[in-house]
């Protein structure tokens, strides 16, 4: 049987308020009917804390330590907690709710795009599989996050090698789209990552990071061979191709989709009324 056609977009580094506004409108032409599904791919410039949909800026994080360290900073439109995205590959799935492919439930749709990028870490020879919590603590843990960070703990279906979990993913569903998107962590700066949030004191901080270096890991620390990104490009790709069972066509955006995109930057965004408003 011939394989259904993606779209691929390779986007490259970009500043967060692009590359929250790409996904956007990703969202909003696949809605359209304009785009078929997508696979994206692309990176940060500078280095950015995102931070999920919900969090509390002013409860969770310390922009002084963002602002000392010169990252950049972004809501996302999708849940969870604060990601450094930095020396990682970022993904994006855009696809309908409709799509045959995918189930109804947020949770098993999660599994079903994971697997693309389950066997993107096979093609690295590195044997992830996924987690699934099974005690009731585990559960509960998910309900009730004791960290604004997400790589502290795996949710349902996320990607974990020898116990630790080694990407990050989260979900949002509009005008009948879902969008998935995700880091994949190459290397992790875990001092950086924990100096960009607040702790009722010292103590916490250093029993949370201890903590995190058990649950979390990134891939060249579990690797003999050094990944590079181009690397991982290629390993997810050809992960994404085969979990999925589709064909992807790369694509460039229009210079018209590109000024679309520049305009949902700038008003949404970059505005301070979207970043901290909680």
């Amino acid at each position: 049987m011939t394989r259904e056609t993606w779209r691929f977009i390779d986007s490259g580094d970009h500043s967060p308020s692009f590359n929250m506004a790409l996904d956007e409108a990703l969202l909003e032409w696949h809605g359209q009917g304009k785009f078929p599904p997508i696979i994206r791919f692309y990176g940060w410039n500078p280095a950015t804390l995102s931070i999920g949909y919900f969090q509390k800026v002013e409860k969770e994080i310390d922009m002084d330590a963002v602002k000392k360290l010169e990252l950049g900073f972004v809501r996302r439109p999708t849940g969870g907690r604060g990601v450094l995205h930095d020396q990682e590959l970022t993904y994006s799935v855009i696809v309908s709710e409709e799509h045959p492919k995918m189930p109804k439930t947020v949770t098993e749709a999660y599994r079903v795009i994971s697997e693309g990028i389950l066997k993107g870490f096979h093609f690295l020879d590195l044997d992830a599989y996924f987690s699934i919590p099974r005690t009731e603590e585990q559960k509960n843990s998910l309900k009730n996050p004791r960290s604004a960070v997400c790589f502290d703990a795996p949710s349902w279906y996320e990607l974990v090698v020898e116990g630790r979990k080694v990407a990050g993913s989260a979900q949002t569903r509009q005008q009948g789209v879902i969008l998935q998107h995700g880091s994949i962590l190459l290397d992790l700066d875990e001092d950086k990552l924990f100096s960009l949030f607040k702790y009722p004191n010292e103590r916490v901080k250093e029993r949370m990071q201890k903590a995190f270096k058990e649950k979390a890991v990134a891939i060249n620390n579990i690797t003999d061979k050094k990944i590079t990104l181009n690397m991982a490009k290629e390993a997810f790709r050809k992960g994404f191709a085969d979990g999925l069972d589709i064909h992807l066509e790369e694509y460039q955006l229009t210079e018209e989709e590109l000024l679309y995109v520049q305009k949902i930057a700038k008003e949404k965004y970059e505005s301070d009324e979207w970043n901290y408003r909680r």
